[in-house]
């Protein structure tokens, strides 16, 4: 008996609702129905609108239905035969029809329930668990929006009652965590209907931005990084020798000028090789390690944004390094280490799962070259002892990639570094980049494209769910908030104010004519990381009353003392 994974399980859940739905409802069409790395869901088309109110009876057809305890039974058949055990299922045999003629057709049969797909599934229902389903979407069939609009279920996996409740603990903690929910509370940001996946960022959201980018630009400096700007606009010309208006172009925001076709720049590779292009570079000059923040914009359908966690305008924290085929190793293993530095300022788990993505089916360059890239890859992580998996044909068009994994407070896992390795594009049949060797030929460099954040905007919805909104003082966009308890004190409170400004603190006070009781109430929810009182008898003493968010009342100390604490904390 072979391993039952995760995936399996959810991978057959999926069928299982799918049966269950068509015993429970009539004129049930079926479309898909893949696993995912949270759960599971499957699209319907039926004439019965459905809603959480079916979920029970549903559930209890699934929960029948794997206490039957069936096999899942794989067949492979020819097209005729997969079309008469799939008649009237119209969406299953449209998909049928794009199967390319002489290709192996697989089948899974559980009791009577039979689907076309590939698998791999578990040997027998009960392997799966226990099944919850969680919510109903809508979902255009095949992802178009001129297509039909079916009703996606989602739903989850346990392996027992108990883990079950856990999940679902942890899902209701992670409503609480929501980024988008925060971010309206904490007044950070917000999206507007009408300019789908932009985000439109308040002062203190910029505030959380701006400090992100000033630590990374710190990080990049120690580690031999020079800062570049490429514009956001470039030709057709650029992005047709690069590739990308071939492989990319879907994609692309792309718009007319005199004639010419320009498109908004979805990453920013070309714009670092045209640098590296615009003068005469030798061995001596590489590596070169040239970051930018730049703004890139991709057309993603609306359907699939998400908040800022997946969104149409972002920023990356960028690098792109230009080196030898010697270089390559000691470049991925320098960039490990800065991922782990990065990571652990932000109190990430230092386990991070690496994958390592290979050649796509579109894909530019001879296969050769791709293997080669993808050795050298994986040599550089066994170097470095980091053990990896492979994740077969999701590299990008131009080279394979590594990818890294943190897990946050609700354990859950996000891929956010990742280094990309390019023969392609400094290569001469794309945009030609050379430097001379030692031996006073020309020879084209290599390219390492890669992120530690990923995204910025992504990265900040992780932070948000991650510390649930409460920011270490650091990042923190206010990190003190003064109180005065009446207006006698004001003259005082701005007083302090000015002097943890100019000791560099973000700090604000709050002149409301509202109770004490009802400011520390204020500032606690907006998660203040410390609130300092003071009234007259605090003036006459000159000392503060500071409140700590993670500590409570730390009673009364000088400024001085204060000042000194906040130094630790932010050092530590």
């Amino acid at each position: 008996m072979s391993e039952v994974t995760d995936q399996m399980r959810r991978h057959s859940a999926a069928h299982l609702m799918a049966r269950a739905v068509q015993n429970v409802f009539e004129n049930v069409q079926v479309d898909i129905g893949p696993a995912t790395d949270e759960g599971f869901y499957y699209d319907f088309d039926l004439p019965h609108r459905l809603s959480p109110e079916d979920f029970p009876k549903i559930e209890a057809e699934i929960a029948r239905l794997i206490a039957l305890d069936e096999p899942f039974v794989r067949k492979v058949v020819s097209r005729d035969e997969c079309a008469r055990m799939l008649a009237g299922q119209t969406y299953k045999l449209e998909r049928l029809a794009d199967i390319p003629e002489g290709e192996d057709i697989s089948t899974y049969t559980v009791g009577d329930y039979v689907e076309m797909c590939r698998g791999p599934h578990v040997e027998h229902s009960k392997q799966i668990g226990v099944v919850k389903l969680r919510r109903v979407a809508g979902s255009y069939y095949r992802g178009d929006e001129h297509n039909k609009m079916l009703q996606r279920i989602y739903g989850i996996i346990a392996r027992d009652q108990a883990e079950m409740d856990a999940l679902l603990a942890r899902e209701e903690e992670a409503k609480k965590r929501d980024h988008r929910r925060l971010g309206t509370e904490l007044d950070l940001f917000h999206l507007d209907p009408e300019d789908p996946g932009q985000v439109f960022w308040h002062p203190r959201g910029w505030s959380i931005y701006v400090t992100l980018q000033d630590y990374m630009r710190r990080k990049l400096v120690k580690d031999g990084y020079q800062e570049v700007n490429t514009p956001a606009l470039m030709p057709r010309s650029l992005w047709e020798r690069s590739g990308h208006w071939a492989h990319y172009q879907q994609n692309m925001f792309i718009t007319e000028s005199e004639k010419r076709l320009f498109a908004v720049k979805p990453m920013n590779c070309p714009g670092a090789l045209e640098i590296f292009k615009s003068r005469t570079r030798s061995y001596k000059d590489l590596p070169l390690r040239l970051a930018e923040f730049g703004h890139c914009a991709r057309n993603e359908p609306s359907g699939t944004l998400h908040g800022i966690m997946r969104v149409r305008g972002f920023v990356q924290d960028d690098a792109h390094i230009i080196c030898t085929e010697e270089q390559i190793e000691e470049e991925v293993a320098k960039f490990c280490r800065l991922l782990k530095d990065v990571y652990s300022d932000f109190g990430f788990d230092q386990n991070m799962k690496v994958r390592l993505s290979t050649m796509p089916e579109d894909h530019v360059g001879d296969e050769a070259t791709w293997r080669k890239a993808e050795d050298a890859l994986a040599k550089a992580l066994v170097a470095n002892g980091m053990t990896y998996a492979i994740q077969e044909g999701e590299g990008a068009f131009y080279g394979p990639k590594l990818e890294f994994k943190i897990t946050d407070a609700l354990d859950r896992e996000w891929q956010c570094g990742t280094i990309q390795l390019d023969y392609q594009l400094p290569s001469a049949e794309r945009l030609n980049a050379e430097y001379i060797g030692a031996d006073g030929k020309k020879h084209h460099p290599v390219m390492l494209h890669r992120a530690v954040l990923g995204s910025l905007e992504r990265f900040i919805g992780i932070l948000i769910e991650h510390y649930a909104g409460a920011f270490p003082l650091w990042l923190a966009p206010e990190q003190v908030r003064i109180l005065p308890i009446s207006d006698k004190a004001a003259a005082y409170a701005q007083k302090i104010r000015a002097a943890l400004a100019a000791a560099g603190y973000r700090v604000e006070v709050d002149s409301s004519a509202e109770k004490l009781g009802a400011k520390i109430r204020a500032a606690t929810v907006e998660k203040v990381p410390y609130q300092i009182v003071v009234g007259p008898r605090d003036e006459a003493a000159e000392q503060i009353s500071v409140r700590s968010r993670a500590d409570g009342d730390l009673g009364a100390m000088k400024l001085d003392a204060f000042l000194a604490r906040l130094a630790a904390e932010m050092k530590s």
